[in-house]
């Protein structure tokens, strides 16, 4: 459970990023912000926790960091952009649901009916959430959404798999830097040279990294390589829950009827959808087979 909580500082981490965001840093830098969140903040972590990856280990770690920062921060800015009221974090909430199906596929880890029900619950729980009447269908924002949802479930069961020759926060330290500097590149071409900040982007940037990058990555790959797929997968849905309740606390939004429902149906996928949560269920309803044994033998 303690490590379950943990790992839960993850997806509130970086729902704190949509306030943080609005409300601090420049807009229409989302790559300029997803270089920042990564490079320096990797290089810091890795004059923390120095270390060396040996042979393989180096284009195991620069395709986690392609695949969990770099290509994952680019689909999600094309789906954010292409996909107006709130379509693209809908469509890749069913996160859950893929990466169960890859744990089983590559992990070995059989997943539950009861969690698959819940990712679909959960699901419909963040459509409830954010997504708003009129929202319109764009391929190319559905397809980047649906890319990001491949290329994170995929980087999230290599971590779990994969067990590296460093410790997990090095390791985390090189797949920020090497994402970053396949990032910088692009963000440069895409967005041209880095905008002027003052000092509560500054701030801002420094709660993203810190924050939303460092301690949420360290803390969600600590969860990918000690709990089940699905008890992880089920935690990530908390990532809108997580932005709604900020906003109503900081921002004076107000929580609809709608909303309401589906933050109860999210909360209620994630809880209902752990492992140890569905066993527990399924041994307060399952008769005592040695009682009946007993019972029989008495017979």
């Amino acid at each position: 459970m303690a490590t379950l909580l943990l790992t839960a500082i993850a997806p509130v981490a970086w729902g704190s990023g949509y306030f943080v965001t609005a409300t601090f840093l420049p807009p229409d830098r989302p790559l300029f912000g997803a270089v920042v969140r990564a490079l320096p903040f990797g290089l810091l972590l890795l004059a923390l926790r120095p270390g060396l990856l040996r042979g393989s280990w180096w284009w195991r770690t620069a395709a986690l960091g392609l695949l969990n920062f770099a290509a994952f921060f680019t689909l999600v800015f094309v789906a954010a952009y292409r996909l107006p009221g709130g379509l693209a974090a809908t469509l890749t909430a069913v996160s859950p649901i893929v990466v169960m199906l890859l744990a089983w596929a590559f992990a070995g880890e059989r997943p539950r009916a009861g969690s698959l029900v819940a990712g679909v619950v959960g699901a419909v729980g963040v459509a409830l959430l954010v997504l708003r009447g009129g929202a319109s269908l764009d391929l190319v924002g559905v397809l980047a959404a649906f890319a990001a949802v491949a290329v994170f479930s995929t980087g999230f069961i290599l971590v779990k798999v994969w067990q590296p020759p460093v410790g997990l926060l090095t390791f985390t330290a090189w797949q920020l830097v090497l994402g970053g500097l396949v990032l910088a590149p692009i963000a440069l071409v895409v967005e041209g040279p880095p905008p002027t900040l003052d000092l509560p982007a500054v701030g801002g940037y420094a709660y993203i990294g810190l924050i939303g990058t460092v301690v949420a990555y360290a803390v969600w790959f600590r969860g990918a390589q000690r709990l089940p797929a699905a008890a992880v997968s089920l935690v990530g849905l908390l990532n809108p829950v997580a932005g709604i309740l900020i906003g109503l606390v900081f921002a004076g939004e107000h929580l609809t009827m709608v909303s309401g429902l589906g933050m109860a149906l999210v909360l209620g996928g994630v809880l209902l959808g752990q492992p140890a949560v569905i066993d527990r269920i399924r041994a307060r309803h399952t008769p005592n087979a040695g009682v009946c044994a007993d019972v029989g033998a008495a017979g």
